[in-house]
């Protein structure tokens, strides 16, 4: 028996604190809503593509819906969900408004309240050789933000410096959907809370200062997070990290900068630049290893000046989330940690 159907369990009935299910136009929010809890709970993706099969994905697994709500690998048997469901459901998330979204529509994806991310796919209009944005929308990937409390309890002893009492300067790297966006949310619950794992540390809660590109790691809603992220973090909500990330050295003062997804040479600069300010950079990227690395020219050049002190690899494994930490020369500290702590959830 496979980890995402797991046993359908009986008289499960409503389901409540399922806002996101919300995003999904009828029949698609019926036919999602009657899944079981134990299924909804590990539900990562819902891919909707114009005339094809209704799919889910989790735990690290994929299955297609059925309108009956049952899972199934069999594409013929499944919902296909047609033109006017994609209409409707590009109505709703746009807020009725698609024309307030054209910078969005040009990135190929839409953050709507709670974290949550869409993947939008179809036919782009170019200006200039470059993609201005899409039109005849049909394929929608709608990623499920959760918020994991405790994600870093076993990886944030290992970036504590105890004897200048700080935290170190810290990359986290995977593939996609992984998990990075997850412990970097918690990464910074903990450190402004001053908590150190499960329990008290003897590290003060620090200023934390997010720069949240895609709205995903706090989830704000009007500026305000919707996720837990301390007590004492700003964040610099829809921002381009690497002007967001300046903004937040000269106006915010923060002990412990944040962002997500780094990658360009501008994201690099304004990395150098807070960690020459004296400022604790946590950042994500996306590569496999030290050596996917050293090809992406920006971060390589990070790495090569030894600006960060600790690289946390991240990957699936079974029913948790594996990971392996590495200090600034590159040399293991603990060859794999592993969380059973919301390890199939992560998004």
């Amino acid at each position: 028996m496979n980890k995402l159907q797991g046993e359908r369990q009986h008289g499960g009935g409503p389901i409540t604190n399922r806002n996101w299910l919300e995003l999904f136009p009828e029949p698609v929010k019926s036919i999602l809503h009657q899944l079981p809890h134990h299924i909804l709970s590990v539900v990562e993706e819902v891919r909707i593509r114009e005339g094809r099969p209704l799919e889910i994905n989790g735990a690290g697994e994929h299955h297609y819906v059925t309108g009956q709500s049952m899972l199934t690998l069999d594409a013929d048997k499944a919902y296909k969900p047609q033109r006017e469901v994609s209409r409707r459901l590009l109505d709703l998330i746009s807020n009725h408004s698609l024309y307030t979204m054209e910078e969005e529509l040009r990135k190929g994806f839409i953050t709507i309240p709670g974290g949550h991310r869409i993947g939008l796919a179809g036919r782009t209009v170019l200006h200039g050789g470059h993609v201005e944005h899409i039109r005849d929308i049909s394929g929608f990937n709608v990623r499920i933000a959760r918020e994991v409390k405790g994600a870093a309890d076993g990886i944030l002893p290992f970036l504590l410096d105890k004897e200048s009492r700080r935290i170190r300067h810290t990359l986290l790297l995977s593939p996609p959907q992984q998990g990075k966006t997850t412990l970097l949310r918690d990464l910074a619950r903990q450190i402004s809370s001053g908590l150190l794992g499960s329990g008290k540390s003897s590290l003060p809660g620090l200023k934390v200062g997010i720069v949240d590109e895609r709205s995903e790691i706090a989830g704000c809603l009007k500026g305000v997070p919707s996720f837990d992220v301390g007590p004492r973090t700003d964040v610099m909500d829809a921002c381009p990290k690497a002007e967001g990330m300046m903004m937040m050295i000269r106006s915010m003062s923060p002990d412990v900068l944040m962002v997500d997804e780094i990658g360009r040479g501008e994201d690099a600069e304004s990395v150098t630049e807070a960690l020459h300010a004296g400022i604790t950079v946590i950042a994500t990227a996306h590569a496999g290893g030290i050596e996917e690395l050293r090809h992406r020219p920006a971060l390589a050049g990070l790495m090569e000046a030894g600006m960060f002190e600790r690289y946390v690899l991240l990957k699936r494994k079974g029913q948790g989330l594996s990971c392996r930490i590495l200090d600034q020369q590159h040399r293991p500290l603990q060859l794999q940690a592993s969380s059973q702590r919301g390890g199939d959830f992560l998004a």
